[in-house]
């Protein structure tokens, strides 16, 4: 049965218009149309005068509810860690698998294809985060998991889930017939915990690298002579990069400039999520005990750990850290993670024809509901 959202701000295009009402039917959304034409008989939904946007989209969620996909990497953790992130509006996302070996990753691709199989709301695909990556910007990842790849792996990589695959590897680190290969395949390449050449990385996005995970962290920096990762992403025109808006990351001043460097289209939101997001905040990655301290998550030596960051809070912090419109920082959130994963054509936007993924905010910008393809956060 088709329902009518009414009496809200509705984000349309770039801005926002009253008096209108947005028809859900089937989880799509069928029409936007005035208030006054809807029939008396329609069932409507007062949204309160409150704030109606995109769903958000997060390409980066390792956990959360207490649950690491790395720990159990199955349909029920997806769901649980799916559950805990909807309440801060994300309504789609790429449960990540954080560097390990083969039989998990193929654990992982399998748990993500049985869940969009099963329909459980808002799994988009799988996101595997190494283990091909460089030791030297390792971060928080185990080295012992760390390896090249193989043929092997890159024909599980290259296993259809039905959505879509995201690997982050280091280019130097990899051939890159293996980049072009992974790219012609379907699968989404980006470059991450990596120490590699500008020239190394304009090669990659030659072969087909398409994306930067967590833009600053984790990679070689933009220096005088050597542009390194971060100085090859702000000059490509037509790759993304992920940023983590946490005031943690990277400081927000670095951050200004890199929105003032690239076009704002070209950046999205990610979360980066840890268990603690809607659990509690002390955890385990492997064999480490992860603290959060101040907001932050860390290992015993102070060594960032993910983060306890969601996507409803990374919005508030580009609109208050970065100075964004409110427009903006959805985008980011938004219509920017869907161009990314070439879903612009159903998903980040509030108009006829699109998936019914939508958040309510009230005036302090923290969610109220949401919506995934149709169905309300209070009858899912």
């Amino acid at each position: 049965m088709a329902e009518a959202l009414v009496n809200g701000r509705v984000l349309v295009g770039d801005g926002f218009v009253t008096g209108r009402a947005v028809v859900i039917d089937s989880g799509r959304i069928d029409s936007i149309i005035d208030e006054d034409d809807l029939p008396r008989d329609a069932a409507k939904v007062d949204l309160q005068g409150r704030t109606v946007v995109p769903g958000f989209i997060d390409t980066q969620v390792n956990g959360g509810g207490d649950r690491l996909f790395n720990d159990d990497p199955s349909v029920e953790t997806i769901a649980a860690i799916g559950a805990a992130h909807r309440r801060f509006g994300t309504t789609g996302f790429l449960p990540t698998l954080i560097s390990d070996d083969a039989a998990k990753i193929e654990a992982a691709m399998e748990a993500a294809r049985s869940a969009i199989e099963q329909g459980i709301p808002g799994v988009l695909g799988v996101h595997i985060e190494g283990p091909f990556l460089n030791v030297e910007k390792k971060g928080i990842h185990d080295a012992a998991k760390l390896r090249p790849i193989d043929d092997e792996e890159i024909a599980l990589l290259s296993r259809p889930t039905g959505g879509r695959t995201v690997v982050t590897l280091a280019p130097e680190k990899v051939p890159q017939e293996a980049i072009r290969r992974l790219a012609e395949a379907g699968v989404i390449v980006c470059a991450g915990h990596t120490n590699a050449s500008a020239d190394c990385i304009a090669e990659a996005l030659r072969n087909g690298l398409r994306g930067f995970t967590h833009l600053f962290n984790a990679m070689s920096q933009l220096t005088a002579r050597e542009p390194g990762v971060v100085g090859a992403a702000l000059s490509d025109e037509h790759s993304w990069c992920g940023l983590i808006v946490d005031g943690h990351h990277i400081d927000p001043r670095v951050l200004k400039i890199a929105l003032r460097a690239a076009p704002l289209t070209r950046f999205m939101l990610v979360s980066d999520a840890m268990p603690s997001v809607g659990g509690a905040k002390a955890f385990m990655l492997g064999e480490q005990a992860i603290s959060v301290v101040d907001g932050k998550c860390v290992n015993a030596d102070g060594t960032i750990a993910g983060s306890d960051l969601d996507m409803a809070s990374a919005v508030r912090n580009a609109v208050s850290m970065l100075g964004l419109k409110v427009t903006e920082a959805v985008a980011m959130a938004g219509a920017n993670p869907a161009a990314f994963l070439g879903l612009h054509h159903e998903l980040g936007r509030i108009a006829p024809g699109y998936r019914a993924n939508l958040v309510l905010f009230d005036g302090e910008l923290q969610v109220v509901e949401s919506w995934v393809d149709g169905a309300r956060s209070g009858d899912a």
